[in-house]
C-alpha cells in the first residue's frame, strides 16, 4: 500500500469484502461504462474492472498513475483533478460514477456528479455524517439544505457503514457508502436549480422559525403577501422548514417565483 498524502485527503481502503460490496452497489454490467474518481492504489478499480465493460479513472496524484497504468492496462487513466475535468466529454455517453472520495472535496464532487446530464448511478464512499445528511428524511436532526438539494434530483440511500479502522491511515470518523439514483425527471429542472438552492439554504437558515417568518425574512415581503404564497403552495405557515419534504420545497419555490420573488 503506498503512503497516503494528507494534503490530498487520502485514506486508502484495502478490505476486499468491503470493496466488492461497494462495486456491487454500483450494479455495473459488461455493457456499462464506469468513471472512478480517485482510484488511489487501485483497490476499488480492481473490483470495477471485473464488473464493467469500460472503466475510466481520474487520479490527481502523479505518484500513483504510473503503477495504476502498469496494473490496469485496460483502464483509461486520466491524471488530473476530477473537479477540473469535463466528465461528460470524457465518457461520451451514459455512464456510472464510483469513488472513495476525499472528505475535503465531498460537497463540490456531489454538485458536479449531480449536474445535468446526470450519470445513471453514483456510488461514493463518504464521511458517515455526510451520508446521513444526504439521505435524511423530513423531521430528523440530520435533515437540512443538503438533504433537500440532493433529493430534489436523486433518490439517496445510505447503504452501509465502513468503520474508520478499515482505512490506512485511519481517519478520525467512520465512513458510509452513499448511492444516488437520479430522478427522471428531477423535481427541479436545471434552469431553476440555483434559485431553488438559494431558497432552501435561506429557509434552513431560519430552521427554528415558523415558515411564515422564514419566508418573510427571505423575501422581504409583508405578512399578507408571504401568507398568500404559502397558502397557494398548500403549506401550513406554522411549520418549520425541517418538516417540509423536497416536494413541498418545490411547490413553495414555484409559488414564490410566481409571486415575484427575484431569481437574481
Amino acid at each position: 500500500m503506498p503512503r497516503a498524502k494528507r494534503r490530498l485527503g487520502q485514506h486508502f481502503l484495502a478490505d476486499p469484502g468491503i470493496l466488492a460490496r461497494i462495486a456491487d452497489a454500483l450494479e455495473a454490467g459488461s455493457s456499462d461504462a464506469v468513471l472512478e474518481i480517485g482510484p488511489g492504489p487501485g483497490s476499488l478499480t480492481a473490483a470495477l474492472v471485473e464488473r464493467a465493460g469500460r472503466v475510466v479513472a481520474i487520479e490527481k496524484d502523479r505518484d500513483l498513475t504510473g503503477p495504476l497504468r502498469a496494473r490496469f492496462p485496460s483502464v483509461e487513466l486520466i491524471e488530473a483533478d476530477a473537479l477540473d475535468v469535463d466528465w461528460h466529454a470524457l465518457m461520451a455517453g451514459p455512464f456510472l460514477v464510483a469513488g472513495n472520495i476525499p472528505y475535503n472535496i465531498t460537497s463540490p464532487l456531489l454538485d458536479k456528479a449531480l449536474a445535468p446530464p446526470v450519470p445513471r448511478r453514483i456510488v461514493f464512499l463518504v464521511q458517515k455524517e455526510v451520508a446521513d445528511r444526504v439521505s435524511a428524511g423530513p423531521g430528523s436532526s440530520a435533515y437540512g439544505a443538503l438533504s433537500v438539494g440532493v433529493q430534489a434530483v436523486a433518490a439517496a440511500e445510505r447503504l452501509f457503514i465502513v468503520p474508520a479502522g478499515a482505512f490506512r491511515p485511519r481517519p478520525k470518523v467512520d465512513s458510509a457508502v452513499l448511492r444516488l439514483s437520479p430522478r427522471d425527471p428531477p423535481l427541479v429542472d436545471a434552469s431553476n436549480r440555483e434559485t431553488f438552492r438559494r431558497m432552501v439554504v435561506g429557509l434552513f437558515g431560519f430552521r427554528r422559525k415558523q415558515l411564515l417568518r422564514g419566508v418573510r425574512e427571505l423575501t422581504g415581503w409583508d405578512v399578507e403577501r408571504a401568507g398568500e404564497r404559502l397558502r397557494l403552495a398548500a403549506l401550513d405557515p406554522t411549520l418549520r422548514p425541517e418538516a417540509l419534504s423536497p416536494e413541498d420545497f418545490v411547490r413553495l419555490h414555484r409559488s414564490l417565483v410566481d409571486g415575484g420573488w427575484s431569481r437574481r
